[in-house]
């Protein structure tokens, strides 16, 4: 059986950041990340082990006067931002820079009189995160009936970003719903260059294979894509967590499989998976 692993597969630059920024901060008195710092259980359980711990909420800081909070990839809302300095507390932001930047942009946009619409997943912590940093009024549109749906006063003026792991095509999709509709739009595709070209590669890998393997967490939304993506070229398409998560045997008169994972599965995980389809 021919096996072929994408070349994009594993940690992006943003969640190999995190990671690290954690890993350097181990053996201050108390280390606390604030959410799992990226999407995938068995990096956060190894961060565990070792005496990290996540909080959850901001009720969770109560009783805490000291330690070092370290921000998710994902970023936060500015309040909540603020509460944890208010604190006192030893803040390291690991905010994915490209995450950052959007920050910057719906207040710059924001502060210049533009409402946001930002495309992307309005439960996902990223989506959240943004939605926090927000100054001005707005709208978070996931799907091409929201996209259709969506209206506001003739005289608004919009500025549409994205979050940094949605699908691309989809984004092009309802940005053109929403440009037809007439108003005054500053469009600013805001999904990471990472995200673009691992989509991409998936796509042409799962077409030319006669099984697809996708590695990731199941609350990964970038991993979610990419399984989307790959399902529409190779129906036999498999998302799994780790090896254990794959029956080896539905891929024995397979001739060709293709293997690809999302921007937090770590390398370790990818290379089980290939080598046990490689025997």
């Amino acid at each position: 059986m021919k096996v072929r692993l994408a070349k994009t597969a594993g940690f992006c630059f943003g969640v190999k950041r995190a990671v690290n920024m954690v890993h350097e901060a181990i053996g201050e008195a108390d280390i606390y990340t604030y959410g799992p710092i990226i999407h995938n259980e068995q990096v956060v359980t190894e961060l565990e082990k070792k005496g990290v711990k996540v909080l959850y909420s901001l009720e969770d800081l109560d009783g805490l006067s000291e330690g070092t909070v370290v921000i998710r990839s994902h970023g936060i809302p500015k309040s909540e931002y603020d509460a944890i300095l208010a604190k006192g507390l030893k803040v390291i932001d690991a905010t994915c820079p490209f995450v950052k930047k959007i920050h910057e942009i719906v207040v710059e946009q924001g502060e210049a009189g533009r409402d946001i619409v930002i495309i992307g997943n309005k439960y996902h912590p990223e989506v959240k995160a943004t939605s926090g940093w927000c100054v001005s009024p707005f709208k978070v549109i996931e799907n091409v009936d929201e996209a259709y749906n969506f209206s506001t006063s003739k005289d608004k003026k919009l500025c549409i970003v994205s979050q940094t792991t949605f699908n691309y095509n989809k984004f092009e999709e309802l940005v053109e719903i929403i440009s037809k509709k007439g108003y005054d739009i500053n469009c600013l595709n805001t999904i990471c260059n990472a995200t673009e070209e691992r989509q991409a590669e998936a796509r042409i890998i799962a077409a030319q294979s006669d099984a697809m393997i996708v590695i990731g967490d199941k609350h990964s939304s970038n991993t979610q894509k990419l399984y989307g993506i790959s399902k529409k070229q190779c129906k036999d398409t498999y998302y799994i967590q780790t090896l254990v998560d794959l029956d080896l045997s539905k891929l024995g008169s397979i001739n060709n499989v293709g293997i690809t994972a999302g921007a937090s599965t770590p390398n370790k995980i990818i290379e089980e998976v290939h080598k046990a389809c490689q025997k």
